[in-house]
């Protein structure tokens, strides 16, 4: 397979995934105070100059964590995952990175938790088998900082299907120069069990 068609595959997966979904958007309205539960999840992201990457991963509920804010319900969990980034290298060739990160992350409910629709948004660490170098920037380090804001909806009977677009940066914060970082869109679909 090459880099064209996993280019074109993997967005047309994720629509394909998300229009599933959506298809069952009543009965996530229907779902009330589910409890928090592991998930597995698989997205792909986008960046410029045709940087795509391929995630999978899990999340691990922070158990017994819940607070009350802005008439919604707060929760937490830690999101666990491996990156595969491809991008045009410096050589013009098309260059590959794989990648480790853990993010906690915080996730609002609105209307008491009982609402089918969540934000939220994380902060956390990333390690890369090597640096990322495309024409307009070079990261300076392999380590780096990921942070997230995210829109999402629950679906099914027990919220077991999640629906998640987001937009991530991430960067080295400064610790090393030079600091250009990189922006993503990201969409994911999770499965709780």
């Amino acid at each position: 397979m090459n880099s064209k068609t996993v280019r074109t595959t993997v967005p047309a997966l994720a629509a394909t995934l998300a229009l599933g979904c959506l298809a069952a958007l009543p009965q996530a309205v229907q779902a009330q105070n589910a409890q928090a539960s592991p998930s597995v999840y698989v997205q792909g992201s986008q960046a410029r100059r045709d940087t795509d990457v391929l995630t999978i991963g899990a999340t691990l509920p922070w158990k017994d964590w819940q607070r009350p804010l802005w008439g919604g319900q707060l929760t937490g969990y830690w999101d666990i995952y491996a990156s595969r980034w491809s991008y045009d290298g410096l050589s013009g060739q098309r260059e590959h990175l794989s990648l480790v990160g853990v993010t906690p992350t915080l996730r609002l409910r609105m209307d008491e938790g009982r609402s089918a629709w969540f934000w939220e948004g994380g902060i956390g660490l990333t390690v890369a088998d090597k640096r990322y170098e495309i024409r307009d920037r070079t990261f300076s380090t392999r380590a780096n900082f990921a942070s997230h804001l995210g829109l999402g909806v629950s679906l099914g009977q027990q919220r077991q299907h999640d629906i998640v677009l987001r937009v991530q940066h991430v960067s080295n914060a400064g610790i090393k120069k030079p600091n250009p970082g990189e922006n993503f869109v990201q969409l994911r679909y999770g499965y709780h069990f």
